[in-house]
């Protein structure tokens, strides 16, 4: 019995996502919830699971494809063959693809009805788009994408070819020389040509929705951003004295973020107006604190949310900062680790910023920017001493929150870092 395999619900007023790249091909075995195809959201990036155990008989739509929640993607049959389900949908789905690919007046090298795939010598022009899988995996091992020769339909990359070219330049090799002949590597790589190249790739969903929420962000708030610095000396010292405990304790690190987090909730009490949004001609305000964090991803900035921050220790905050780290690089945080933020921390400096001046994240009005620790002349006491310093920035929007609000927030968590005693006594 063949089973249809739809776009499965993707979070609150998200409609539809774009084919990312497909798991599984036609032909090939599934189990239950079993993923098949990736689908790209505004924000995330999710999967879409078989309910049934059978084989891939078809697929209905193509890397790129825009779809709608409840659109069938696939069709899977039931304790189908494996080899002849496969030989009969890949023939249809490549005849498919070739008709969608005429009809939009593109090349079609896959317009021919043999069910072989390209060859792998193919040469790249530059233009292929790189699916999420593949693009993340790129990023990982630092490799040109264009010196890798791809063994996928129409000379595509996939994820093994990566793996594979990853493998040989840590053995050495350099470049995937016993996946393809070596003429083909030879006409993948221009710089031996003296070639000027440019590559034209489509922006996925996400990249799309950031560029448009930071430009909105410019656009509508008041923005403007205060400075001060902060002297790391405490924080460092509290960190080597208790690292083992906490961690033997936690089984987690003892980091930064959680002494920033933790300082920002005391600061945000006192100033709630830097907590707060405006929705319409109405401030909210909130009682509580929801901390977004922002996390580098293979498709781009994300910033998954620490809830109820204020309730939450040191060992937890860590603990949940942890977590989205890893699954952001593995692709996995869902819409719901990103859903609302009342305030947000980026730490830039874990990328070597010395100093930035940080967007909000809409509709929250201010983001507190972290920024790389070093060690720097002060004086103290009246004396020149050399101290860990680090540059903190208070973006806010200027339409609800004062200066003279901006400057105070940003002091107590100066003061709460500088002194983490005011942590514990709420001073």
């Amino acid at each position: 019995m063949a089973t249809e395999i739809k776009v499965p619900t993707l979070g609150e007023s998200v409609t539809e996502a774009t084919i990312g790249e497909f798991l599984k091909q036609p032909g090939d075995a599934v189990a239950v919830d079993e993923p098949i195809v990736s689908l790209e959201t505004d924000k995330v990036a999710v999967e879409a699971p078989s309910p049934v155990a059978g084989v891939i008989q078809e697929f209905r739509v193509a890397v790129g494809d825009t779809v709608e929640v409840g659109a069938v993607i696939a069709v899977v049959e039931e304790g189908g063959t494996v080899a002849a389900t496969g030989e009969e949908a890949g023939r249809a789905q490549q005849e498919r693809e070739a008709g969608k690919e005429e009809r939009a007046n593109a090349p079609a090298p896959s317009a021919s009805p043999a069910p072989s795939p390209a060859p792998a010598s193919q040469p790249k022009d530059g233009n292929q788009t790189l699916s999420p899988a593949v693009r993340r995996a790129v990023l990982e091992a630092g490799l040109d994408p264009s010196t890798i020769t791809g063994t996928g339909k129409d000379g595509r990359l996939t994820k093994e070819d990566v793996e594979t070219a990853a493998k040989a330049k840590k053995d050495g090799g350099g470049t995937i020389a016993d996946a393809a002949p070596a003429q083909a590597a030879t006409q993948s790589a221009p710089a031996s040509t003296g070639e000027r190249r440019e590559e034209r790739v489509k922006m996925t969903r996400m990249r799309q929705t950031i560029a448009k929420r930071l430009k909105g962000a410019q656009d509508n708030a008041a923005l403007l951003t205060t400075f001060n610095d902060c002297d790391m000396s405490a924080v460092i010292e509290a960190r080597e004295k208790y690292k083992d405990l906490f961690a033997k304790k936690h089984d987690i690190k003892l980091g930064f973020m959680g002494f920033f987090a933790k300082a920002a909730c005391l600061a945000l009490k006192d100033v709630p107006a830097a907590n707060a949004y405006i929705e319409g001609d109405e401030i909210v305000y909130h009682d509580y604190v929801d901390i977004s964090v922002a996390v580098s991803a293979p498709n781009g900035l994300v910033v998954p949310v620490i809830r109820d921050a204020q309730d939450k220790g040191f060992a937890r905050i860590e603990k949940d900062i942890a977590d989205f780290g890893k699954r952001a690089k593995d692709g996995t945080l869902t819409m719901e680790d990103m859903k609302g933020g009342t305030f947000t921390i980026s730490n830039g400096g874990v990328f070597g910023s010395l100093m930035s001046t940080p967007i909000i994240n809409p509709p929250q009005s201010a983001v507190l920017g972290l920024h790389r620790i070093e060690d720097r002349p002060v004086v103290v006491d009246g004396e020149i001493v050399i101290r860990p310093m680090m540059y903190l920035a208070l973006s806010y929007d200027h339409r609800l929150i004062d200066g003279r609000e901006a400057v105070t927030a940003l002091k107590i968590i100066k003061e709460a870092i500088e002194d983490p005693t005011r942590m514990l006594i709420d001073l």
